[in-house]
């Protein structure tokens, strides 16, 4: 990619192209200009996808109908490292002298610094697309060529964990600072290394910062999920941890697992009162739903974090509807 920015994103809809130039304008500004390759699709073109740059880190998530894309001599402009994840469908990548096919589940890494050919097959291909700047891969790697060409399955932790990391910086559409997004990089690469099978000491620097974070954010939105009904040992079992590493992994970030559960249930209660559709729950009602068991702690607790009670909030809400009504 050529963004440069610090977290430059932008999405590329072919149905919101003119008809008769999407071919064009898919070859020559997103192809050549943007994604560095020579793309020969076939009719009817369909692509829908979001591209993301951050430092030392490309993003492309979307999906693509048949097509092929051709990184050519003349458009290598770097030595990135490729990776291809198929999520649904298929596409046969040639590298190398050698072809492989790339299934639902499977993911693929070639060189940016070499030609390449990936044939999206009919039926078109939901994928994750990345690339990594080889500076910032090769240390902790090693011979990250080691890997070219060989399949890689998704289902590894490592993997899975990325997949999900990138998919949640993906849905990031609000402004952010600098700093959030070299640290998500930093992430991603980390997490890039532990999948391809990072040096040792690569390793625990890696599971140090990119495995603990994107382990913690999984954590969170599970959480968030469901309510914060869960219970600590419900939450280690369902992330195959124990429950000492899940609290360890909150008291990183400077706080608790039972802060953030906390947290969580009061904002599941605030949403409730302010939802006019449930002007027929009790207060009390709401507060067991999200999760407290002491109705005087939960209006405490409120109190303490809205500077409201639970009845001024529903209240407020109730008056804002029949004002605008």
């Amino acid at each position: 990619m050529t963004m440069t920015s610090e977290s430059a994103s932008f999405r590329l809809r072919t149905d919101a192209l003119p008809a008769r130039d999407r071919i064009e304008i898919m070859r020559e500004v997103y192809g050549r200009t943007v994604l560095k390759v020579d793309v020969d699709p076939v009719m009817p073109l369909a692509v829908d996808m979001t591209l993301r740059g951050v430092p030392g880190v490309g993003i492309a998530t979307g999906s693509s109908s048949q097509l092929r894309a051709h990184r050519s001599t003349a458009l290598i402009d770097n030595d990135d490292i490729i990776l291809l994840v198929a999520q649904s469908g298929a596409s046969l990548m040639k590298h190398r002298g050698r072809e492989e096919p790339v299934h639902e589940g499977q993911a693929l890494m070639m060189s940016g610094a070499e030609v390449g050919i990936s044939q999206i097959q009919p039926g078109g291909l939901r994928f994750i697309n990345m690339s990594f700047s080889m500076r910032k891969l090769a240390p902790l790697v090693g011979d990250p060529g080691a890997v070219f060409m060989r399949p890689l399955p998704t289902d590894s932790a490592p993997m899975r964990l990325l997949i999900d990391y990138v998919q949640a910086v993906q849905t990031v559409e609000r402004e952010a600072p600098a700093e959030m997004w070299h640290l998500a990089a930093t992430h991603m690469i980390d997490l890039m290394a532990v999948a391809m099978g990072a040096t040792r000491d690569a390793a625990e620097i890696a599971r140090g910062r990119g495995v603990r974070a994107a382990r913690l954010r999984a954590i969170k939105a599970d959480i968030a999920a469901h309510g914060a009904s869960l219970s600590t040992d419900q939450i280690a079992a369902r992330h195959r941890l124990s429950p000492r590493y899940v609290r360890k992994l909150f008291e990183g970030e400077g706080t608790s697992l039972s802060d953030f559960m906390l947290a969580q249930r009061l904002e599941r209660a605030h949403r409730m009162l302010s939802d006019p559709r449930q002007a027929g729950s009790t207060i009390t009602a709401i507060a067991f739903e999200a999760g407290f068991n002491d109705l005087s702690y939960f209006n405490r607790t409120f109190r303490r974090r809205y500077g409201a009670t639970p009845s001024e909030v529903r209240a407020a809400a109730l008056w804002t509807r029949d004002d605008d009504a």
